[in-house]
């Protein structure tokens, strides 16, 4: 018989475990709120972009909405179709403006260059086709376009990359065509979402990283292949997915692969977003792999010419962190990476976007803020602290100054599949199943057309206010458009000192939003740092940095992007926006030369736009 007090103690026990409960569920539904909004008219200060279409193709056939996909895979087409809108933005055609765009667009999959709506027709919008080499439409599909000067010539190439077969290299000629050419030369089937170009090796030329998704060989898009696709092996742990791959730059314009360069742990994530950046001031990139299903991957640089060295970085675990809030250790679905000095420290910040929509499969943004005083790779996640953790099913990010006010702002494309048959709630099963069930996709539910996941998000546009706290002001600056987006490019296209930007659409028109901010919005500075050739010419200063100080003190630094992201790509020009501030700035720089040699130098501008020959800044170190 039991002592009469022991059915008291059980109770209480069991109270206390319910309460507990109640307290656990109170306190993520205090998270699952809606992300931080206001009408936005005060803190977007004027800052207004007008919407325009990017116009289709040249010789456009039917659009479509879905695509043909492996057999074993028809039960979930609309998710496997969910990816393939692109965007880049940038000099093209050689006259010093960021004026032409090359933009993917997964409705007719195509691959166009063209200039920019409203900057003149200096040239006809032209499609990049692959051919002569092998190319099967109907197994292969266009992901995203990276422009580099491959062959180091002073023209821009184009590198697209595919699911379905490796990437190919566009070779820009004098005549202003572009010529096909095979990037790597062992072919086989990469299914590629994510690419981007930084010198890895710090020999002073770019490398290419190399972000995959499905497995290699995986015949994706095949609709008649009878060989099986595996989806992930867990919807948080997955280590099934493509391979991870660092190209090395050879002269001509050749790349090889550096074999083993990615960690083995780091190796075959689903990658969906690749970045480079230098963290710690060695000029060597560290490299950010943003992975869905799992752990995105930071590794620390310490390659020497010809010789890729990476390190994983794995952050610690404090009593009161989320595993998931930690470098290297989270669970969440990574699906855009863009770099900024978010907390004034003088050093670059990182923004990675994952699924966080409200009421849903509710995941967290993640605002990794450098700790100071605690070693050059050490992160904390402030993304709750700054009203940035929180849009909806977040795709590619660009941390850029739109109003010029010298601080950062916040772009971002959000969306998954949009149709007319709410999904979200055996989505939702699928995610809190049985990992061992995911792989196959005939045990998943049925994502077929009409099937809407998150379909009617709108881009985020977030601005700070007085306190530091970013809001959400999309509506209020012209960014109310509904849908799937998936890139974003940035770039002034027009000139007038203000940063535009283009949003690249999944399976719906893309737009270019010129930003029309009026004189409540600050003074600028475009800084093309531009690396001298030996043949002659000069090709942009991937991976420089430049700091400007503004009159308050605060030191801002940028670096010259390669092409970081998911599938837009910004201009390599450096923008900076200097407040009221009208007079002359000074600008210390930092490059890698040609030989690899790292040079530092001084120098003084004036707001405007302004080209820097690094070779004319002289030689020292």
């Amino acid at each position: 018989m039991s002592a009469p007090g022991r059915p008291i103690a059980r109770r209480a026990r069991a109270h206390a475990r319910a309460a507990l409960a109640i307290v656990i569920v109170l306190i993520a539904l205090s998270f699952n709120v809606a992300p931080p909004t206001t009408a936005g008219t005060e803190l977007a200060s004027g800052l207004r972009f007008e919407e325009i279409a990017l116009p289709d193709p040249p010789r456009a056939a039917r659009p479509r909405t879905i695509r043909q996909v492996n057999p074993g895979l028809r039960r979930i087409d609309a998710w496997i179709s969910a990816v393939g809108a692109g965007i880049a933005l940038g000099d093209l055609d050689g006259n010093a403006r960021d004026d032409d765009a090359c933009h993917v667009d997964p409705r007719f999959d195509t691959v166009s260059v063209a200039p920019v709506p409203g900057t003149g027709d200096r040239y006809p919008a032209a499609l990049l086709r692959p051919q002569p080499l092998p190319y099967d439409g109907t197994t292969m599909a266009p992901m995203g376009c990276l422009p580099v000067d491959a062959d180091e010539d002073g023209r821009m190439d184009l590198a697209v990359y595919y699911w379905g077969r490796t990437p190919v290299l566009f070779v820009g000629t004098a005549a202003g065509s572009y010529r096909p050419r095979e990037l790597v030369t062992h072919g086989g089937i990469w299914n590629t979402n994510a690419m981007t170009a930084a010198d890895v090796d710090g020999d002073g030329h770019a490398d290419l990283v190399v972000g995959n998704y499905f497995a290699d060989d995986a015949r994706v898009l095949d609709a008649r292949s009878r060989e099986p696709v595996s989806m992930q092996s867990s919807m948080s742990r997955a280590t099934n997915g493509g391979t991870a791959r660092v190209l090395l730059w050879e002269p001509g314009g050749r790349y090889r692969e550096a074999r083993a360069a990615i960690p083995a742990a780091a190796q075959h994530g689903w990658t969906l977003a690749v970045g480079a950046q230098d963290l710690d001031g060695d000029l060597l990139p560290e490299l950010y792999i943003a992975n869905d299903f799992g752990n995105d991957r930071l590794l620390a640089n310490r390659s020497t010419p010809g010789h890729v060295r990476l390190a994983l970085v794995t952050g610690r675990k404090g009593f009161a962190d989320a595993s998931s809030k930690v470098v290297g250790r989270d669970s969440f679905k990574g699906m855009g990476v863009d770099f900024g000095d978010l907390n004034d420290d003088g050093r670059p910040d990182m923004f990675v976007s994952n699924i966080a929509e409200t009421f849903a499969l509710m995941e967290s943004h993640f605002a990794w803020l450098s700790r100071s005083g605690t070693g050059a790779l050490a992160y904390s996640d402030r993304s709750e602290q700054l009203g940035l953790a929180r849009s909806g099913w977040g795709w590619d990010a660009r941390l850029d100054d739109f109003d010029d006010d010298g601080r950062l702002d916040v772009v971002q494309a959000t969306g998954f599949v949009r149709g007319n048959v709410n999904r979200w709630p055996e989505l939702q099963e699928l995610a809190i199943g049985n990992d061992a069930l995911l792989s196959n996709a005939s045990h998943w539910p049925h994502f077929g057309p009409g099937t809407d996941i998150s379909g009617h998000d709108r881009s985020a546009f977030y601005v700070r206010d007085r306190n530091g706290r970013f809001r959400n002001v999309a509506d209020a600056v012209g960014l109310d458009r509904d849908g799937v987006s998936r890139g974003i490019a940035t770039a002034d296209v027009n000139g007038d000192g203000r940063l535009d930007l283009a949003i690249a659409n999944q399976w719906q028109r893309s737009y270019l939003y010129l930003n029309r901010c009026g004189n409540e919005c600050g003074a600028s500075l475009d800084l093309r740092l531009l690396r001298p050739l030996r043949g002659g010419g000069a090709t942009p200063a991937i991976g420089a940095q430049a700091t400007i100080r503004l009159a308050d003190g605060r030191a801002i630094v940028r670096q010259v992007d390669g092409g970081n992201g998911h599938s837009g790509k910004r201009s390599p020009t450096l923008h900076f926006g200097l407040g009221p501030w009208r007079d002359p700035v000074r600008v210390d720089l930092r490059w890698r030369d040609g030989s690899g040699r790292v040079r530092a130098r001084v120098t003084t501008v004036a707001p405007g736009r302004r080209t820097l020959l690094l070779a004319d800044l002289g030689g020292g170190p």
